[in-house]
């Protein structure tokens, strides 16, 4: 194979990209490659010191946070001889950068152990600990600039202390250990209904997790708060739009000034307002304050407002529960599961929130679904299989309710996988060491994935320490090939 020098490929491209202006004394690099930097540790490691001369190790540098907050969480570092810590790391350029960006005055940031910067210049008034990178790296900025663009996911030093013995599986081994981690997941919210069904009821139960799972995990308990006080705000309401109003209102999402830019978003507040000012008061006792709702890290498709639009038009259906406990009954193919169940959820066209994302976007040129099939899926698996499992568990009939937990089973194991998320992404490359998501192969070994990471991976840090996975799969294996 020829030499770099000799790859002509190889030098069109170093003269035409950007990054080769970069020189070790020139310009700052941006802050992207710090961060690249930073996660494949290409630094003299064996020397690392902070910049009031403290001796540094880092056991693992943490993880990429994709939802806001320091840049990297979960890192494990050792200062001098001290004890190792954990906490999280915040790249930015310049040391400055940590009161210029709000870092000191953003709650998020409480847990940050070390600030991560380019070049210490000047008075540094930041966290306790600052490492600057200048002249710590392991090759000049432009090697490491063309070294690092293109790398995904984890190094393999990084992984997880598991990923080395799940490897050695093969993909029936694999699968086994995520169905019966799924499993144990899919039990746990089924059980976690029974409990609030004994006390509130199975259409309660079914509705308070309906709410939870519109809610994100950002938003699950204002979103149940709302479900439990359902009885209230449900009375005498005679249309979808005037459940929404009371939602929005209850919910204290319901904005006080109108948006002044779109016309059909003023029309739509009066409406409401027109709608809550008879109400308010009667339902001043259980209005939640805005202030409890997260709206950081939402895409405005997922926005709570949106959301209870979506939940107004379920409630107007007199048959919901019914019809899911038909579709339970009916003969339906693998193939048209989530289609089959999709039609019971899925509302037409809603004259407002079909044609805008937030109060505040711009009319929509087309309309857009308020439920679409990943967020069915969702449902499926974290609320209506799991509550018709429960409810065949506590049926009268034995022979009966053994085969609708079976059916309902199957449904679980046969369901298509759920939309990609940044849990399930980190937990492939910590656990099984690949960054593909088709890896995982339907609904259930997601789910078992999840529950593996909160089984195991939550109770540990980012170095594994004293964590029993590894050394169970392993034994687990070699049982399984006597």
């Amino acid at each position: 194979m020829n030499s770099r020098a000799e790859n002509f490929y190889a030098v069109w491209r170093e003269r035409c990209r950007a990054v080769n202006a970069l020189r070790d004394g020139g310009s700052v690099p941006p802050e992207k490659l710090l961060q690249a930097v930073w996660q494949h540790q290409r630094l003299q490691r064996d020397r690392l010191k902070t910049a009031d001369g403290r001796s540094l190790r880092v056991l693992h540098p943490g993880f990429v946070s994709v939802e806001g907050g320091p840049d990297f969480r979960g890192a494990v570092l050792q200062f001098e001889n001290d004890k190792p810590v954990s906490g999280d790391v915040e790249i930015d350029l310049q040391s400055s950068g940590w009161r210029a960006h709000g870092h000191d005055k953003n709650p998020n940031f409480k847990n940050v152990i070390l600030h991560v910067i380019w070049e210490a210049l000047g008075k540094i008034e930041t966290v306790p600990f600052v490492l600057a990178l200048k002249y710590q790296l392991d090759a000049p900025v432009a090697e490491l600039a063309l070294a690092l663009e293109n790398e995904a996911g984890l190094p393999e030093a990084l992984r997880g202390q598991c990923s080395s013995p799940l490897r050695e599986l093969n993909e029936v081994q694999l699968a086994e250990i995520l169905r019966a981690a799924a499993k144990v997941r899919f039990e746990n919210k089924a059980k976690a209904m029974l409990a609030r069904a004994k006390h509130s009821g199975w259409e309660a139960a079914l509705w308070e997790n309906l709410f939870r799972a519109l809610g994100y995990k950002h938003n699950v308990w204002p979103m149940q708060n709302l479900a439990e006080t359902k009885p209230r705000w449900m009375r005498n309401a005679a249309s979808a739009f005037e459940i929404q109003a009371r939602l929005l209102g209850v919910s204290g999402l319901l904005p006080e000034d109108l948006t002044r830019a779109q016309k059909s978003s003023d029309t739509f507040l009066r409406r409401a307002w027109d709608c809550w000012w008879r109400d308010r008061d009667e339902f001043s006792d259980c209005t939640l304050l805005r202030t409890v709702w997260k709206f950081h890290g939402l895409r405005p498709a997922n926005h709570p407002q949106r959301r209870l639009a979506l939940a107004a038009h379920w409630l107007t259906s007199d048959d919901l529960v019914s019809q899911i406990e038909d579709w339970i009954a009916d003969d339906i193919s693998d193939q048209k599961l989530l289609s089959s169940l999709h039609k019971i959820f899925h509302v037409e066209r809603d004259d407002f929130w079909s044609w805008h994302w937030t109060f505040k976007s711009a009319r929509l040129v087309k309309p857009q679904p308020l439920l679409g099939a990943a967020r069915m899926t969702d449902l499926a698996v974290n609320v209506v299989l799991p509550w018709l499992w429960i409810r065949g568990a506590c049926a009268r009939s034995p022979g009966g309710s053994e085969k609708l937990q079976g059916e309902v089973e199957r449904r679980f194991l046969a369901w298509p996988a759920a939309e990609d998320n940044s849990v399930l992404k980190l937990a492939r490359q910590r656990l099984l060491g690949t960054a593909r998501a088709r890896v995982l192969k339907g609904a259930a070994a997601q789910q078992g994935l999840m529950q593996i990471v909160r089984d195991f991976c939550e109770h540990s840090n980012a170095v594994c320490a004293d964590c029993r996975f590894p050394e169970l799969v392993r034994g687990w294996r070699a049982s399984a090939a006597i």
